[in-house]
């Protein structure tokens, strides 16, 4: 089923915006403050490369670390200049309907509706968190998208749902920016063959580059290539190459893959913590880096939450949710502690 209207602007709006400077930022869900300070070291030390043009040779190292750290061939990854970069490339697959798996992230919805394309909203219901049903989504519908674990409800669907959706001649996108912050990334499709299936992933959260713009596809090379076709030249600067080179290593995916754990036990002590709250339910089960809140009279709630200093995630952007849902970043204790603290007031 289709969802109710939300405007253009409403489906830009992402946590940034709710993360004024000044404010304690619990809308973004950007794991540190800044890049850990190995990756800053290869970052600058790639400086020196930026007088010249992105080189063929560096393109070729960062596709071969990828392709290694997923165990797939090269030709099965494409590197992106964000992984919103891919969703505005959807539109070159053609597409006669879109099937958007709600609540999500907007940016495909934006990219598509702006495209021409026609997009049917397959709204998930609260009554069961928000699972997936490939039943739900139109047979005719050549084109899927949907996030795992999704953005802002924090469900992780099993990955035979989602290879469930598969059809000849339709293309399934899995949104994975977060899946890293997934112990073993379990449930992820990054290494799978499975026909028409692309897999997005991000640097963007793991290792706080969201302005260097890093991101990457991984599917078939036809279905890549038919992405790809009308890219401009150089569409991936060389610190972002080097960044794909560095975040690939198995030091960096050993350093994810600890804090994915620390991310499974600080999301249990918070949930533990909301849930003495009077008024607050948290989606659950829960998976990602982030937690989906439903509170009463959520507008006052968020309003009075800045007046403390404190920035948490409207969720009235996403479509099927509404003003009384919030999204909160998970972080460790002492530092949930503040937002804790506000809410207590807030809801007395």
């Amino acid at each position: 089923m289709t969802s109710q209207s939300i405007s253009r602007a409403l489906l830009r709006h992402h946590g940034d915006v709710d993360a004024e400077p000044g404010l304690v930022d619990y809308a973004v869900n950007v794991r540190l403050p800044r890049p850990p300070g190995w990756l800053r070291d290869r970052l600058a030390a790639a400086l020196d490369r930026i007088g010249s043009y992105p080189s063929l040779a560096d393109h070729a190292a960062a596709v071969r670390a990828v392709a290694d750290r997923h165990g797939v061939a090269p030709d099965r990854v494409l590197l992106l200049n964000g992984s919103a970069e891919g969703f505005a490339l959807l539109s070159q697959l053609r597409p006669r309907l879109a099937a958007l798996v709600h609540p999500s992230f907007t940016e495909p919805d934006v990219a598509l509706t702006d495209a021409g394309v026609p997009v049917h909203r397959v709204q998930l219901s609260p009554d069961d968190g928000y699972r997936l049903h490939p039943a739900d989504v139109p047979e005719n519908a050549d084109l899927v998208v949907v996030g795992n674990p999704t953005n802002p409800t924090s469900v992780l669907h099993p990955a035979v749902d989602l290879l469930a959706l598969g059809r000849p001649g339709r293309v399934v996108v899995v949104d994975e920016a977060f899946i890293d912050a997934v112990p073993r990334e379990r449930e992820s499709l990054a290494g799978s063959d499975a026909d028409g299936l692309l897999v997005f992933r991000s640097l963007t959260k793991m290792w706080a580059l969201p302005g260097l713009r890093a991101g990457y596809v991984l599917g078939a090379p036809d279905l890549l290539a038919r992405l790809a076709a009308h890219r401009p030249q150089w569409p991936v600067g060389t610190l972002a190459l080097e960044a794909f080179r560095a975040c690939s290593e198995p030091h960096a995916v050993a350093e994810a893959e600890h804090a994915a754990a620390e991310f499974a036990t600080n999301r249990v002590t918070l949930i533990a913590a909301l849930n003495e709250l009077p008024g607050v339910h948290v989606n659950e089960p829960a998976s990602a880096p982030f937690l989906l809140l439903t509170v009463k009279d959520g507008l006052h709630v968020r309003t009075a939450l800045r007046e403390r200093g404190i920035a948490v995630r409207r969720c009235d952007t996403f479509p099927g949710l509404d003003a009384d849902h919030i999204r909160i970043a998970v972080r460790p204790p002492e530092q949930t502690e503040p937002l804790l603290t506000a809410l207590r007031e807030v809801l007395a």
